[in-house]
């Protein structure tokens, strides 16, 4: 038995006391402090070992937060939001850990945003463009949310469900919608008269885009990097390098039969639209509003010949739609909303088309507001996966809105006036004719305006084996109103032309200044390659540090269909035929 354990135990025995001398008392107290002091060094060890190994944790956590925010365009906004996180430390233990901790922080901020505009849309004196504008920020928060939502979602998958290019596309598409839809939202307020409001919007807005930027850097950095190992090591040239098969295509597991059907001018519909009664619903809306919601399966409205004069919504919810006419000179949807009379751009849009997976077949969309009535959309999209095939798309100021996303057109006609196809999608022009119309006196036509607000934005507008020209009522007037092929609506806008003809109704500079600045001249990228026509001379073209005439096929290649929208992944499902390589 020990010194200790003796002496202690010489107090109690079988329950008889026993006295101790005046000695034993004095060494059983000292060994008593002893002890004390014993347990109490242990306790000062163990709590400086304690907080040492959380030191530890927390140097390791900050250092792997500094590293993944140190290569965003807000690296300070970025450390301070995520180490200010409760608990942050203890989340934190890879990259991925600092994106999805930064996308949570971010979801937070989004919801309070929409309770902000809820509490605006209360005030008294709004007029109506302000309260049409409140509501479009409603519609483009709530799509931020979800966007947010759906980038957790995978990147909890990550890097094993899917291939590591369809996780980089699909995170990289998720997040650069979410940017945009915070400059929609702001977008709507531009006007002297909105200041107000537009004020206590910005701090808000702008905090959630600068956080969905740091977010989209940080999953740029961390798939090009994995991607980048993965080919390495398996010795296969990068995927903007490889070149595919060429050629239009149909998808390869469709029948020749089913080949035919969907050239055919009927098909199987789910339900029918007929003005004259003879369908299901005398109304596209009301026949968008019985489909089915979050549907995985194509649902097919056939709209049968006729002029449809109304707005269509086609909501986030209402997915994999296809709307399928008779003939594009046949069946006509068409509506006049305008800016001038009170509504937003956003909000012009006679078919806006947000459900994922939307598609369009033989349909003429139209808004026949004018050109003295400013903004005036035709079609606005922003679903993910959405596809056109023989349409028209006809109006005057900002005819095609391709507002977010991956789209996709082909054999379209798209005509128009002032920056007539405009917006922030990652959208692709195949075999289109893209016309600029007869402007309003002293108006300038621009066939595109690109609203790319940052460099890692996986978005831009890509025409290929198109034609640009003049309708019938601006050719004989070309010369007096000169057009161009596009203008930098947002600081890093980016279009390519490619193998395109090109008329003589281009102007020889080929693009034009953003509102007599220099706005964007130098953070743009604007591309031509191999275009024909009288208007594809380059000699005359701009001197923007942001343009560039691309010379050979290797620079042209990120911009085809499969790398730049991912067709491969999505294309096939639609039928519609599309044009793989250069």
């Amino acid at each position: 038995m020990s010194k200790i354990k003796q002496i202690f135990s010489t107090t109690l025995d079988s329950g008889n006391h026993i006295s101790m001398s005046s000695k034993n008392k004095k060494l059983l107290v000292a060994l008593f402090a002893a002890l004390l002091l014993v347990a109490a060094i242990i306790g000062v060890v163990v709590h400086n070992n304690s907080n040492s190994n959380h030191n530890v944790v927390s140097s390791q956590s900050h250092a792997i937060i500094r590293s993944s925010c140190s290569i965003t365009l807000y690296p300070e906004l970025c450390f301070s939001v995520i180490t200010s996180e409760h608990h942050a430390n203890h989340k934190v233990s890879s990259q991925r850990d600092v994106i999805e901790l930064s996308i949570n922080i971010t979801i937070g901020a989004v919801q309070h945003n929409y309770l902000t505009v809820k509490k605006l849309l209360a005030k008294k004196g709004l007029t109506k463009r302000e309260q049409t504008a409140l509501h479009d920020c409603l519609e483009t928060t709530d799509e931020t949310h979800d966007e947010l939502h759906k980038t957790l979602k995978d990147l909890k998958e990550y890097p094993t469900k899917k291939s590591l290019n369809k996780h980089a596309d699909d995170l990289e598409t998720l997040i650069s919608a979410a940017i945009t839809n915070q400059v929609t939202c702001l977008d709507g307020f531009y006007d002297d008269d909105n200041k107000e409001i537009r004020g206590a919007l910005q701090d808000g807005q702008v905090h959630v885009e600068q956080m969905c930027s740091n977010a989209l850097a940080m999953i740029k950095n961390m798939t090009d990097t994995d991607i980048a190992n993965y080919e390495r090591e398996r010795g296969i040239a990068s995927r903007k390098l490889v070149e595919k098969k060429q050629g239009i295509r149909w998808p390869e597991w469709m029948s020749a039969g089913d080949r035919r059907l969907l050239q055919a001018e009927t098909v199987e519909a789910d339900m029918v639209v007929a003005a004259d009664g003879s369908g299901n619903f005398t109304t596209v809306s009301e026949a968008v509003e019985a489909a089915p919601k979050n549907s995985e399966k194509r649902f097919i409205i056939k709209i049968k010949a006729g002029v449809y004069r109304e707005n269509v919504d086609v909501p986030k919810k209402k997915t994999n739609i296809m709307f399928l006419g008779e003939g594009r000179n046949n069946t006509i949807i068409t509506a006049h909303r305008n800016y001038v009379d009170g509504s937003t751009t956003f909000h012009s849009a006679t078919v806006a088309a947000v459900g994922e997976g939307f598609l369009a077949r033989d349909i003429t969309f139209q808004n026949t507001a004018g050109p003295s009535k400013h903004q005036a959309v035709a079609l606005r999209v922003g679903a993910d996966f959405a596809a056109f095939y023989r349409c028209d798309i006809l109006a005057y100021q900002d005819t095609l809105y391709v507002h977010s996303n991956r789209q996709y057109f082909v054999e379209c006609l798209i005509a128009g006036t002032v920056d007539f196809i405009f917006g922030n999608a990652a959208a692709v022009f195949q075999d289109c004719d893209i016309h600029a119309r007869r402007p309003g006196e002293g108006q300038k036509n621009m066939v595109t305006a690109q609203g790319r607000v940052d460099p890692n934005q996986n978005t831009g507008i890509v025409i290929q084996k198109s034609r640009i020209g003049a309708t019938r009522d601006l050719e004989p007037v070309k010369g007096s109103y000169p057009t161009y092929l596009g203008r930098p609506w947002k600081q890093f806008s980016r279009t390519v032309i490619m193998q395109s003809i090109i008329s003589d109704v281009i102007d020889p500079v080929g693009w034009h200044v953003w509102n007599d600045s220099s706005f964007g001249l130098n953070t743009s990228f604007y591309r031509e390659y191999k275009n024909t026509g009288p208007g594809a001379d380059t000699s005359a073209r701009v001197t923007w540090e942001g343009f560039e005439v691309i010379t050979n096929a290797t620079e042209a290649l990120p911009f085809t269909v499969d790398h730049f929208i991912a067709a491969s992944t999505w294309l096939n499902s639609t039928g519609f035929p599309f044009s793989v390589g250069l």
